[in-house]
């Protein structure tokens, strides 16, 4: 790397260090690097080199070199009539030197001759001493050739005094710092004449001044790409293209990063948003299925009696009474019975004996049990009240009953610990993770796979029966109503059904699921008109003690009959009861609930 010694930038590389020459000091002045002469342009520079300087001739390593402390210095007149020879034959561009200028000159190389030698005395040291200099054969990485440098020991000595030859003014110690330097490479010489040589050889394509009518032209390579351009106002003009290109970029990827951020920010207060609402909805369906830890049957049964006292529903006398019961229940872990109305499937017997012209033809379960719900479990324990009205009529058929080793309807917190006791024996373990294994002082939904858990693990064979989709226009489910008709009527010959328009079954009602409900089949009707009709008891109904009455008709049984036009749900789901299950048969239904599968329909 290269450094200026006009203005002293350094980091520059020899092409850069062209640049920089030409286009920052080309009309500068400057100054003779073997004498004191300065303030001259660098035409005039040249001149006075080839003028003042050219007695001094370079030798090689082992020659010696003449002293200037012998009497043959050139005779000053000499010196001068050879630089008025000299002017006449200079270029065109040295002639047009003013008068005074040409003076200077003439005066700086004849007047103080010691200007000229004093590069040389400086390499004396003793008197009639031969002067030798070290050759440099590659200074700087550069060059190698005929210039020379100073060794780095002291080059004179200050014990002697050097002679005084009569044509040196200056002082000595002028004479100690005035050494030849190369203002290019910062090569020392050791004559005015090898600095001389070595600036024309090798920085001529710097200093070199193209002559008039001359083809050569000037060059500026650009420093930030590689094209080159013949003058320095077009090199200017590129390189600001350059910078503004530069700058244009700088704004493209701001505005580019400034868009990614606010797309970012934006999706990440839509993903918030998103977050909150799922979050708020999940909130939501716990509350629904009682998984917001708000208490269970107990708690909720002890809220809605004191908000019944508080509202002149309830005195307190009955509340502490009732309060009494629900403890005592709890404790033993059987219903109460306060919600069971009994009686309802012998009453439809008999009113479809004796009533109901449409009807071709009915099908009842077995003597069932309705339950509705209370203050404990209102909203969200309908799963539970269909287990018990189930429940209640295996109880009351002879080869269930003898099975079940006399259990009694147990009330819903002792519904929610039989299923824990099953999901700890190993019944359906995704169930129960859903869960979380717990049940007891929730206020949980429950739902067919709950049930049929529960049913298995107390050895009644079941089944699950998934209609996944409708199988009818509107979107109703006509083949659930062909699935319960045919398992009601199956087992049953002909002429059995012909003789009566009743038939008492002794099968089991159905648990039916749907989004957000359950209830409890008990029977179909089949029409004359060929349609069909679900008889249905439902939990949410507290009004079935209507049906008990002699006097009832067809407008009361619409509380529980639905046709084919009222079941429009997306899905149904049902668990239909069909014997007993072995101990075998019990573990082989407890290994394949780890993946509960269903009979999908269709």
């Amino acid at each position: 790397m290269y450094t200026c010694d006009i203005c002293g930038q350094g980091g520059l590389s020899e092409p850069d260090m062209r640049t920089h020459i030409l286009i920052m000091h080309e009309e500068n002045e400057y100054s003779c690097p073997m004498c004191n002469l300065s303030g001259i342009s660098y035409n005039e520079l040249m001149f006075h080199i080839e003028t003042s300087h050219s007695e001094v001739k370079p030798v090689d390593d082992k020659k010696m070199m003449y002293s200037v402390d012998k009497e043959d210095v050139l005779d000053v007149s000499l010196q001068a009539s050879r630089l008025t020879d000299l002017k006449h034959e200079t270029t065109p561009e040295l002639q047009e030197f003013g008068g005074d200028r040409m003076e200077k000159l003439q005066m700086s190389c004849c007047a103080s001759p010691s200007n000229c030698e004093r590069p040389f005395r400086q390499n004396i040291k003793q008197k009639g001493e031969p002067k030798r200099l070290i050759q440099s054969e590659s200074v700087n990485g550069h060059f190698s050739g005929t210039v020379w440098r100073q060794p780095e020991q002291a080059l004179f000595d200050n014990s002697k005094e050097p002679k005084n030859n009569g044509l040196c003014s200056a002082s000595e110690e002028s004479m100690k710092s005035d050494v030849p330097e190369c203002p290019f490479c910062g090569l020392i010489g050791n004559a005015g004449e090898d600095l001389s040589e070595h600036v024309k050889n090798k920085h001529a394509e710097i200093v070199e001044t193209p002559q008039k009518g001359s083809k050569k032209q000037r060059l500026y390579p650009c420093p930030m790409c590689k094209l080159v351009f013949s003058s320095w106002q077009i090199l200017q003009e590129h390189v600001e293209l350059h910078l503004a290109e530069s700058r244009a970029d700088e704004c493209v990827l701001a505005d580019r990063q400034l868009a990614q951020k606010l797309q970012e920010d934006e999706e990440l207060q839509r993903k918030a948003i998103e977050t909150k609402r799922e979050r708020d909805e999940f909130q939501k369906l716990q509350r629904q299925y009682g998984l917001d830890n708000g208490g269970g049957y107990k708690q909720q049964m002890m809220r809605n009696m004191e908000r019944a006292v508080a509202q002149g529903q309830m005195n307190p006398a009955d509340y502490h009474r009732r309060r009494a019961e629900v403890m005592e229940t709890l404790a033993f872990g059987e219903d109460d019975g306060r919600t069971r109305t009994s009686g309802l499937i012998k009453m439809l017997n008999d009113y479809y004996q004796k009533n109901g012209a449409e009807i071709r033809h009915v099908f009842l379960c077995a003597e069932t049990d309705h339950y509705h719900a209370s203050l404990g479990d209102k909203g969200w324990g309908c799963g539970y009240r269909n287990f018990q009205m189930l429940l209640s009529s295996l109880l009351k058929m002879e080869g269930y009953k003898r099975d079940l080793h006399g259990i009694a309807i147990p009330c819903i917190p002792k519904i929610q610990s039989m299923i824990e006791e099953a999901w700890k024996d190993g019944f359906d373990p995704q169930g129960a993770a859903h869960f979380k294994n717990k049940l007891q002082g929730t206020r949980a939904w429950i739902g067919a796979t709950e049930i049929y858990t529960l049913l298995t693990s107390l050895r009644i064979k079941c089944q699950i029966v998934d209609f996944h989709h409708s199988t009818g226009p509107s979107d109703t489910h006509p083949r659930l109503f062909e699935w319960m008709w045919q398992f009601y009527s199956s087992g049953r010959d002909a002429g059995l059904r012909l003789q009566s328009k009743v038939t008492w079954t002794s099968k089991p009602p159905i648990y039916l699921q749907h989004q957000g409900h359950s209830r409890t089949i008990i029977g179909i009707e089949e029409r004359k008109n060929g349609t069909l009709c679900l008889l249905i008891f439902d939990p949410g109904n507290q009004e079935m003690q209507k049906l008990l009455h002699r006097d009832i008709t067809a407008v009361n049984l619409k509380m529980i009959r639905r046709f084919i036009g009222n079941m429009k749900h997306k899905q149904y789901q049902i668990v239909a009861v069909n014997g007993f299950l072995t101990v075998e048969e019990k573990n082989a239904c407890k290994h394949a609930s780890a993946v509960l599968t269903a009979e999908k329909i269709p």
